[in-house]
């Protein structure tokens, strides 16, 4: 409270200004629907609030066709289903719950905000359609339903635009800018964390929490990279340079793991040529995190691979475990190069010829049906207090808390608590507004539109306030959106001067955004152990898939991005080892180890060696599998022994036979050290259980 407190009457300069032109976006919006005598031109300034969240030009016009594609869908599945079916309401509203189910469904799969929002309008407007023509079943006509569908769609469409033409138009925010920030963090947490795994002595918390830093900062980055190619001529340039700096630092966290943990579980096999490079490395990464210019620390990483090759080149009596260090150190340093290179575009504008495969949504059908029962539980309940009570307030019952549903989703439970309970005292705080400040000076007014506009900017403005900054945003959207149900400002506003109605109204919307958090809490959806298990089953088959993908590389980054967010995430609810994490990173590597295995056996073999290759990759996804268990790898060791068994009779160069000699034997080790630590520490937790 006292953050809102500080925001409402403390603001900054940047609240300020985004409170005018929420303000300025919602008064355009409901002229234009008044203008057009629009039965309810106040779903067009609910339309207009929804794009003030997240106020970049860019992020507000991808939104705003979101909804619009989204608005037009749901009314086109509104008619359908009221030509169908408006004589059995019972299955009208089957049908809608059915819709909802699905739409909420779908946007649990998809990783950008913004494609939530149009499935949550979707579900919007199908509902206002459908339900405002069953309240009154004597007007029934398909003149009157495509009438009822052509308003409510305009109403949020001309809510879209005026927004996304206020947002572009006065003190524009870009957000390229916004890019710019997220791929300094990047970059940064990154470096940070190169020299936390260089450090002998860094702590494993320490380590993680810097990983996880960066993977929620790589999502920020790659959700907003698609925005900013509706940001001018330059957009579409930076949009690929974010997404290339995205996918190749999940490259460089793959490589510089295996560093970290050489020197920590294998310190015997460093020897002084290995310890020199790794304290050269180490010292350049903490200088360029410390380095504030571009290009200083593109001269620092041009300097240190000079370096890398130099070592390389020079090493005396190298084995071959060596020598594929020294390859891995020149692999990293040019995936860095690439990295700076990728920031230097976002920056500059300067185009980037290279592109990489957007960061993917982890899609697992379990969560998709839990949110889309949760949402059509929450429909079916208000349809059932609205059929039992009759009274018009609880439809909103059955439109705003389902919308809540499919935006907060995503949210962990903690989260997502207080952020419902914020959005509850956001209503206790519109309704007097509305009673005792805005509904008796309509009241006494002439009704124009000017003196509406006088009224009602001020519990606007104050509405906007806390939506500029995130742990006051759901405060905002719960005075927001109920004042202007609780209001409805329109051409004819008679009614809504009736206090019972008002209230009945706020009873109903805090009704239901109540039952939607007892929801969230008793439909929590699959348990963590289950979700682990099928994250690491998808990154199993995506082992055995990877070598099939032309984009092999930049495919599986794409793929492993989220789900290695979510493998953190649910690990923080599981244990304290963090051990998932670390597996998860181990199937990174290998992933793109065993395309570099690949690549050198085939340059040289050509398709002599597929058989072996295929099986050699499934024991590879086997073996982690069973690192996973907790149980020996000795079917690896077999296949190794196999191919290089093989690759002795072939006529192989020495030094690649003996770069994937040394591959084999580093991941060899990587399986067993791994399966011994988790093995470990579920015996560990059985035994403190007991």
């Amino acid at each position: 409270m006292r953050i809102l407190f500080n925001a409402i009457f403390f603001p900054d300069i940047k609240a300020v200004k985004f409170a005018v032109k929420g303000v300025i976006a919602m008064a355009l919006s409901l002229y234009i629907a008044m203008f057009f005598n629009l039965d309810r031109p106040y779903w067009a300034m609910i339309g207009a609030i929804f794009l003030q969240i997240r106020p970049e030009s860019g992020l507000v016009i991808e939104k705003g066709l979101c909804q619009i594609v989204g608005t037009l869908v749901g009314g086109i599945f509104a008619i359908f289903v009221l030509q169908l079916f408006s004589a059995y309401p019972e299955l009208a509203i089957g049908s809608l719950a059915l819709w909802l189910g699905i739409n909420s469904a779908l946007s649990a799969l998809v990783r950008r905000q913004n494609l939530v929002y149009a499935f949550a309008m979707a579900g919007m407007t199908a509902c206002l359609v459908v339900l405002l023509v069953m309240i009154q079943p004597s007007k029934t006509n398909s003149a009157y339903i495509f009438a009822i569908a052509q308003a409510r769609m305009s109403e949020i469409i001309i809510g879209v635009i005026c927004a996304a033409l206020v947002s572009t138009m006065i003190w524009p925010v870009r957000v390229r800018d916004a890019l710019q920030v997220h791929a300094r963090s990047v970059i940064n947490q990154t470096l940070q964390y190169f020299t936390l795994e260089l450090d002998p002595a860094g702590s494993h918390d320490d380590r993680h929490q810097s990983i996880d830093g960066i993977l929620e900062s790589l999502t920020a980055l790659n959700d907003d990279s698609s925005a900013v190619a509706y940001e001018g001529p330059d957009g579409p340039g930076q949009s690929r340079a974010a997404t290339l700096l995205s996918n190749k630092t999940l490259s460089l966290l793959a490589l510089i793991q295996i560093f970290g943990r050489l020197q920590r579980k294998h310190d015997e096999l460093v020897s002084d040529n290995l310890k020199n490079l790794l304290d050269e490395m180490r010292e350049t990464f903490n200088a360029m995190e410390k380095s504030q210019d571009y290009h200083e620390c593109y001269e620092m990483a041009q300097k240190l691979r000079r370096r890398q090759i130099y070592y390389a080149n020079n090493s005396v009596a190298k084995t071959a475990f060596e020598a594929r260090i020294h390859k891995i150190a020149l692999e990293l340093s040019a995936e860095l190069i690439m990295v700076l290179k990728g920031y230097n575009s976002i920056t500059t504008s300067k185009p980037i010829l290279l592109n990489a495969i957007r960061i993917m949504s982890h899609r697992d059908p379990l969560v998709g049906l839990t949110t889309g029962v949760r949402s059509a539980i929450m429909f079916l309940v208000g349809a059932g207090l609205w059929i039992g009570t009759g009274a018009t307030a609880v439809l909103m019952i059955m439109i705003l808390p389902v919308v809540f549903s499919v935006m907060m989703a995503r949210l962990p439970m903690m989260i997502l608590t207080i952020v419902m309970k914020r959005i509850l005292v956001g209503i206790l705080i519109a309704l007097p507004m509305a009673l005792f400040f805005a509904l008796p000076l309509l009241a006494e007014s002439s009704g124009d539109f000017e003196i509406l506009i006088l009224v009602l900017a001020g519990p606007y403005f104050i509405s906007l306030l806390p939506l500029a900054n995130r742990p006051t945003l759901p405060y905002a959207l719960g005075m927001s959106i109920p004042f202007t149900i609780f209001v409805m400002p329109s051409t004819n506003m008679t009614r809504s001067f009736s206090i019972d109605y008002t209230v009945s109204y706020a009873m109903a919307i805090f009704v239901g955004v109540t039952i939607l958090l007892w929801l969230f809490k008793l439909i929590t959806g699959p348990s963590l152990n289950l979700m682990m298990n099928r994250l690491m089953r998808d990154t199993y088959n995506d082992l055995i898939q990877v070598p099939h993908h032309k984009l092999g590389e930049t495919w599986f980054n794409a793929r492993m991005g989220d789900r290695l967010l979510r493998i953190s995430t649910y690990e923080k609810g599981m244990s304290k080892n963090r051990d998932m994490t670390d597996l998860g990173l181990t199937a990174l590597n290998l992933g793109h180890v065993s395309l570099r295995l690949r690549q050198v056996i085939k340059s040289s073999c050509d398709s002599r060696m597929d058989g072996e290759l295929e099986h050699w990759q499934q024991a590879l996804a086997d073996a982690f599998m069973s690192c996973y268990r907790g149980q020996g790898t000795s079917s690896f060791s077999d296949a190794c022994h196999r191919i290089l068994e093989r690759l002795s009779k072939e006529n192989l160069p020495h030094d690649k036979y003996d770069l994937i000699r040394g591959s084999f034997e580093r991941m060899s080790l990587t399986f067993e050290r791994t399966s011994a630590t988790i093995a470990e520490n579920r015996a560990l937790a059985v035994e403190q259980s007991v």
